[in-house]
């Protein structure tokens, strides 16, 4: 039951975050809007991590599992892909290297402020 209830909060979060993406006319994804609504009411601690920690912990276990999806559709559309392989590749890479750069940085300015923090 447990389990439920927890899945239950996550489930209402993502619906919110889809309510809001037809409610705000940016062009940001339902899941980004959960994401912040989630991060949002765990800092405010309107929603307590002890009572969502499990089956998310669970639910990134199994986030491989939700990849096969779309690498069956990448399968299936291989000929409209083809041609254009090279730029996909360079914009895979590109992306990564820059998401790789920019994560180590927002990291090591967190680490930083956090020794900072235990200094005073």
């Amino acid at each position: 039951m447990k389990y439920l209830q927890q899945f239950g909060i996550i489930l209402a979060v993502s619906f919110v975050g889809e309510l809001l993406n037809y409610a705000i006319p940016l062009s940001i994804p339902a899941s980004i809007y959960g994401l912040v609504l989630m991060f949002v009411c765990l800092c405010m601690k309107w929603i307590k991590l002890e009572d969502v920690k499990e089956t998310a912990v669970f639910l990134i276990e199994i986030m491989p599992l939700m990849f096969i999806p779309a690498a069956v559709g990448l399968i299936t559309s291989w000929n409209i892909i083809r041609p254009k392989l090279l730029a996909y590749a360079a914009i895979t890479v590109i992306s990564t290297l820059l998401v790789m750069l920019v994560s180590g940085y927002v990291t090591d300015w967190m680490l930083k402020g956090e020794k900072k923090g235990e200094d005073k």
